[in-house]
């Protein structure tokens, strides 16, 4: 247990509560020693045998269980991570007023850990200008607040406000203690306060109503660039083209199917953007004619040609016409052949900030949970990315827009 990464998982009192025992059991399995720290109100929810069972550790609330071993200050201290989730408006209220009045809150005042908070609450309390103010005060301090889920809440309500999956949430706190773990215990929220867009998938261009032209793209190295925001402190929002996965926690994700809608959700989400990372495949063509039919097989007949029309350059456009000077605008180029002399050419015919270069093909890349790359800067810069995991590749990046933001 010593050489374990010690997590404490506070619970606050929603209905919530019970989808906190799947990321604590993810926690306990993956190799982290957790000790959960519930709100009163959240015993009323899943009582303390449960947590005590499931994390091999004992449960208290109240500053004054084993008061000789001081748990109101020691709890927090000796903590890698503290998680709350759900963090109600109320947990969320107080830890951004500094107020102490049970052993979570406590708890949070002497951490000097990352904290991360999973909100969960009615769509009406996440926005209410008290909420959102008390969020924004937690991000300027450093913590990840996620982004809450969309969908059913308690009761027949339905809106942004739902905990997010518990093996989304699991995987930002891993991303977290990674990046503690290699920056020797410094904070590590370099993105904090900042909002970035991130776009995912390969667009879709219809031809019919049962085809259409598309690529290989899976989206998953764009949502490991989510993913690995989201953990660095930033407000994220995710445009995903047909990709067909879960949504990542922390995230507001837009979900497109088009190069047109794709740019009209690019447009309006950079308005307000501190970077913007294009990493979803944009078809460059689309059909000139949708045929409103299927289109019919004739025996005997050649098929008729498709007539094809371009495709707005996203990435041109928004380098071209920044939301504001100081936007880090990074683009991506999958190339077949002479990849670092086509990637070159395209920077400069893009006028981004950054692209990353990788080769393609029938078994490179796309669908893969490992991606091999360079960065080329618009300074000159190259930054390789040796074969690994899409996460590596993501913080990367990162690290490249970090130190170019204004």
């Amino acid at each position: 247990m010593v050489d374990k990464p010690k997590v404490v998982l506070g619970v606050s009192g929603g209905i919530a509560a019970y989808k906190a025992c799947e990321l604590l059991r993810r926690l306990t399995e993956s190799g982290h020693a957790v000790r959960v720290v519930p709100t009163a109100s959240a015993l009323q929810f899943v009582g303390a045998p449960t947590w005590s069972a499931l994390s091999g550790n004992p449960v208290s609330t109240q500053v004054w269980d084993d008061v000789h071993e001081v748990p109101h200050v020691r709890i927090g201290q000796g903590a890698d991570l503290v998680v709350v989730a759900p963090a109600t408006a109320d947990l969320l209220a107080k830890a951004a007023h500094g107020l102490a009045d049970d052993l979570l809150t406590n708890t949070l005042l002497t951490a000097r850990c990352p904290v991360v908070f999973a909100p969960a609450m009615h769509t009406e309390m996440w926005e209410h200008p008290a909420t959102r103010q008390n969020v924004a005060t937690l991000r300027e301090r450093g913590a990840v607040v996620l982004e809450p889920a969309v969908g059913r809440l308690t009761g027949v309500d339905t809106g942004k406000g739902r905990l997010p999956e518990p093996e989304e949430i699991f995987e930002v706190c891993r991303h977290v203690l990674k990046r503690r773990s290699l920056a020797r215990g410094a904070a590590t929220g370099d993105l904090a306060g900042r909002h970035v867009v991130v776009s995912a998938g390969g667009t879709r261009e219809p031809l019919d109503p049962v085809r259409y032209l598309g690529n290989r793209s899976s989206g998953k190295q764009g949502y490991a660039l989510a993913r690995t925001a989201v953990a660095r402190g930033a407000r994220v929002t995710l445009i995903e083209a047909n990709t067909g996965m879960p949504d990542p926690a922390g995230a507001d994700v837009v979900h497109v199917g088009t190069a047109v809608q794709l740019r009209e959700a690019v447009l309006k989400a950079a308005a307000e953007a501190d970077a913007v990372v294009m990493a979803a495949a944009v078809a460059d063509f689309r059909p000139a004619a949708y045929a409103t039919g299927k289109i019919k097989k004739k025996e005997g007949q050649e098929p008729e040609p498709i007539a094809l029309v371009r495709n707005p350059d996203i990435l041109a456009e928004i380098s071209a016409e920044r939301a504001r000077p100081d936007q880090v605008i990074v683009g991506f180029a999958a190339e077949t052949d002479d990849v670092l002399a086509n990637g070159r050419d395209k920077l400069r015919r893009k006028g981004c900030d950054l692209l990353v270069v990788n080769e393609v093909g029938e078994r490179k890349t796309f669908g893969a949970e490992e991606n091999e790359a360079v960065v080329l800067a618009a300074d000159g810069g190259e930054t390789p990315v040796p074969y690994g995991p899409k996460e590596a590749l993501a913080d990367t990046v990162w690290d490249l827009v970090a130190p170019r933001l204004g």
